[in-house]
């Protein structure tokens, strides 16, 4: 299914808005490195400066609004830096410690169907605990009124975080129940790129703690889930074609500082 205009519009415009904020608010880290800016010049040393500080946040200034721009037309409801919810029971706390500690020990697999099972018939059980979870990326609601709560992750996530970011969905899950029950609740990672490509992603280092069908969505799996089959290539060309739209004035931005 190919993109609409609408959402290649919608697209296109948070790209170029992205961007230009960037440089519009960007100022060089001070820090002095003489023998790399003459060896490489201070346009490219502030070219390099830009690149790391856009990498760093690339996922809230460039993923969250693309994938919001995508998900906007085709889901009910959508939205970034969402609330789980508040509340989680103390019941439904001791079923996570306990997920947890199994996964940890390897005593059992990840397994988030029988995960939500367990948590669902205690998610309203003994005192209810206010809480802060953390927030959630992408928030959706889909036609048929399913949750799908996304975590957005780096490409090359560290081994030692799976354990917290485990810990989030099933929080996130517990939130939602508690509000909600009958809920029918999907909480998961993205991760926007496979750096290894054309080798398939390296799953393995998540398998002990994610159930990798159920909680797990990489590149054309998480943008097609989005915005339809064919999402993620579509989306590979407009970041081209904007990127080159663009570069006159990314040239001009950074020319100026061979000029200081």
């Amino acid at each position: 299914m190919a993109l609409s205009t609408e959402q290649i519009q919608n697209v296109e415009a948070v790209l170029r808005n992205s961007l230009r904020n960037k440089f519009q608010n960007y100022n060089p880290e001070p820090a002095s490195m003489p023998f790399h800016t003459r060896l490489l010049g201070k346009d490219r040393m502030a070219l390099f400066s830009f690149i790391h500080s856009l990498n760093t946040n690339f996922g809230t200034s460039i993923f969250e609004p693309v994938a919001l721009a995508l998900a906007s037309t085709t889901f009910k409801i959508a939205k970034t830096q969402a609330t789980a919810g508040t509340k989680i029971s103390e019941a439904a706390q001791r079923v996570i410690q306990d997920i947890m500690d199994d996964l940890t020990a390897a005593h059992s697999k990840p397994d988030k169907p029988e995960e939500i099972k367990a948590i669902r018939k205690v998610c309203q059980t003994g005192n209810m605990k206010t809480v802060k979870p953390t927030k959630v990326d992408i928030w959706l609601q889909g036609q048929n009124d399913q949750l799908y709560l996304f975590d957005i992750k780096t490409a090359k996530p560290n081994k030692g975080g799976f354990k917290e970011f485990k810990r989030t969905l099933l929080e996130w899950t517990a939130c939602l129940l508690a509000e909600n029950p009958k809920a029918e609740a999907n909480t998961l990672i993205a991760i926007p790129y496979n750096p290894y490509e054309p080798k398939p992603y390296s799953r393995w280092t998540m398998a002990g703690m994610l159930d990798l069908e159920n909680e797990l969505k990489v590149a054309n799996e998480f943008w097609d889930f989005l915005g339809g089959q064919g999402t993620y290539l579509q989306l590979l060309d407009i970041f081209e074609r904007v990127g080159i739209e663009l570069r006159p004035e990314i040239d001009n931005y950074f020319t100026r500082y061979n000029r200081q």
